[in-house]
């Protein structure tokens, strides 16, 4: 054989074997280490934040060299033939495989505009409810309350007493303003009081809660508008896979011979 043909031969056998060389990221006594192993750890770091840069895929290689060397020495001692590590592996494995499924089947069974959107009015008519826009006045004791509530009837200024007696430091600048709200965010003696209110009246007898003694005036109600569909439409549509994801389930069980 020439020389020219010796070289031809070395430079097709370089060029043959560099595909497989460039699937391993390294060979540890003889164990290749998969390129995909890097790259699906690589993945799943860039996934908690951090950016794929060089530096990370050098960690990435010394982190899996590091497993490779353990993993021989733990192979050597046996314990990958172990009863209670063989049980957590089969365990592990499992695992991955559900979530590839469980991936492949929300992948592959989208909800329908229609469904999100019949979902979406089903959630809007069964919530309803109102809110409410309060003023308040707290103090300590019952007859300061009474006190206060007999000036208001007899003309005082709500917001001016609110400012002066109120003993709610969230509020009592501003008047007793509450601003508006659902009743429900409250404690249940004041939200009781007030919804037993129409608008524009004020509690004829002082409310008390664990923080004192409440003067309530309500200024408004109003139904609570529902939010836009367009806001609630990614936990509308995880909802409904969950359902679909569940009933699918439902249906493999029930044609399951389970003894």
């Amino acid at each position: 054989m020439t020389l020219k043909k010796t070289r031809l031969w070395v430079l097709l056998a370089a060029c043959a074997a560099a595909p497989a060389f460039a699937q391993n990221v390294a060979v540890v006594n003889g164990t290749p280490i998969p390129k995909s192993q890097a790259d699906a750890l690589i993945a799943q770091v860039v996934a908690q934040g951090q950016q794929d840069t060089p530096d990370l895929e050098k960690a990435v290689r010394e982190e899996l060299i590091n497993r490779q060397v353990l993993m021989q020495e733990a192979a050597r001692l046996g314990i990958p033939n172990r009863p209670d590590v063989k049980a957590q592996l089969a365990m592990a494995q499992q695992q991955v495989v559900l979530h590839a499924w469980i991936q492949d089947f929300l992948k592959n069974n989208p909800p329908t505009d229609a469904e999100v959107k019949a979902m979406y009015d089903k959630l809007t008519q069964s919530a309803g409810g109102k809110e409410y826009h309060l003023h308040h006045i707290l103090v300590d004791n019952e007859q300061q309350a009474k006190d206060l509530i007999a000036k208001i009837k007899a003309g005082a200024n709500f917001e001016d007493l609110a400012k002066q007696y109120s003993k709610d430091p969230g509020s009592a600048k501003n008047g007793g303003d509450l601003d508006w709200s659902d009743p429900k965010a409250y404690v249940p003696e004041f939200a009781d009081a007030a919804t037993h209110l129409q608008k524009g009246q004020i509690t004829d007898t002082p409310v008390h809660t664990q923080f004192g003694w409440h003067i309530i005036r309500v200024d408004d109600i109003r139904d609570i508008a529902p939010p836009p569909l367009e806001q609630v439409r990614p936990q509308i549509v995880q909802q409904l896979q969950q359902q679909k994801l569940l009933a699918f389930e439902q249906q493999l069980r029930d044609k399951a011979k389970i003894q």
